[in-house]
């Protein structure tokens, strides 16, 4: 197919709409309190439609060659704002220590901080490591915020947890990745001047 087959900007509306999603998915997920009723499980279904469309946005982009700088740009603010929010609605209930929250964020914000300033420069993609860390946390995520221990018994926690300390692993990790991999470029940069 050719670019005309899909509207350019496909892609990149996608990516809005996953950003728009996550105050609605924060609003049912604290609107009750925390309970395991129904607004629970919805807040769930929305984060996991939501955090899924990453995949969807970034395939139709290299699919049909509509791969844009603003898209580079927005789809990991895009994840960052939703697994954000995921992150501090569970620290918000009490089911998640507010220091995973904490070192989430600050790796989040820091990078995506880092990615704006430098976008007059450069656009720095999501490296492998990244989106990695991405899909450990949505996973993490997904299993925490679906109130399943109501279905199958609290041994749920367990995998939970386990989910959750990979996840933060990762997000250390390739933040750390992230820092190297610049400070390199910067090298190479000014070795090439």
């Amino acid at each position: 197919m050719t670019d005309m087959a899909v509207p350019r900007q496909l892609p990149n509306t996608i990516t809005i709409v996953r950003i728009l999603m996550a105050p609605v998915f924060l609003w049912m997920l604290l609107a009750d309190g925390g309970a395991d009723g129904p607004l629970r499980w919805w807040a769930a279904v929305i984060f996991i439609v939501a955090i899924a469309t990453d995949g969807i946005d970034g395939w139709i982009a290299r699919r049909y060659e509509i791969v844009t700088d603003l898209g580079k740009l927005l789809d990991p603010i895009a994840d960052k704002v939703l697994t954000g929010f995921a992150f501090i609605g569970l620290s918000i209930l009490g089911e998640l220590p507010w220091w995973i929250t904490i070192v989430v964020l600050v790796r989040e914000i820091g990078i995506t901080v880092h990615r704006l300033v430098v976008a007059s420069d450069h656009v720095v993609a999501a490296a492998w490591m990244g989106k990695l860390k991405t899909v450990a946390q949505a996973v993490a995520l997904s299993l925490a915020l679906l109130p399943l221990w109501t279905l199958v018994g609290e041994w749920i926690f367990w995998v939970n947890g386990i989910a959750m300390a990979i996840a933060v692993a990762l997000t250390i990790a390739s933040g750390i990745d992230y820092v190297l991999t610049e400070i390199r470029g910067a090298r190479r940069g000014r070795a090439a001047r």
